[in-house]
């Protein structure tokens, strides 16, 4: 169950209402919400499959500096020659889908079909460094590439909390 005072938090950091919000998946140390946990499917049926949802702006900014510098192709490189790595991703990617599977549950709606996408190109590829790194600020050292991701961008919450609170 999401709070009031999260959901404003979150909205303040999108800078739009959430959608199909579960909960706060993750803190950031300042206290604030920094991942969302969304629904599988929105309000109307559609699918969403991206069930952790980084929303801290100062994390997006830095993940979209790394993405921007070509890392996430490094790291698809990476998974091509590593068996070991590639092992840990696709890993990832069955913890994401059965997360996913359980918040349908809890959200009383069916299940993604089947070989429906999990999130941020797992296991095959690194697309998305915002959604691997959700996934791993969610569930600590599941996701390789989020851990990767998160570590190259350093304490962004030391200036403080990303947006004002509601009172």
């Amino acid at each position: 169950m999401i709070s009031p005072r999260d959901e404003a938090a979150i909205a303040a950091q999108l800078g739009r209402p959430p959608r199909g919000l579960l909960g706060v998946a993750h803190r950031c140390p300042c206290g604030l919400p920094d991942v969302a946990e969304t629904a599988p499917r929105l309000p109307d049926g559609t699918p969403f499959p991206t069930l952790y949802y980084l929303t801290c702006p100062r994390a997006v900014a830095a993940i979209g500096g790394l993405e921007a510098s070509g890392l996430m192709r490094e790291m698809t490189e990476r998974l091509a020659d590593d068996g070991t790595l590639r092992q840990r991703y696709v890993a990832a990617h069955q913890d994401y889908l059965a997360r996913r599977d359980a918040a349908a549950a809890v959200a009383g709606v069916p299940p993604l079909p089947s070989g429906t996408q999990s999130a941020g190109g797992m296991p095959e590829r690194v697309k998305c460094l915002h959604a691997l790194a959700a996934h791993e600020l969610a569930v600590e050292d599941v996701n390789p590439f989020g851990r990767a991701a998160l570590d190259a961008i350093g304490d962004w919450w030391s200036a403080g909390p990303c947006v004002e609170e509601a009172p």
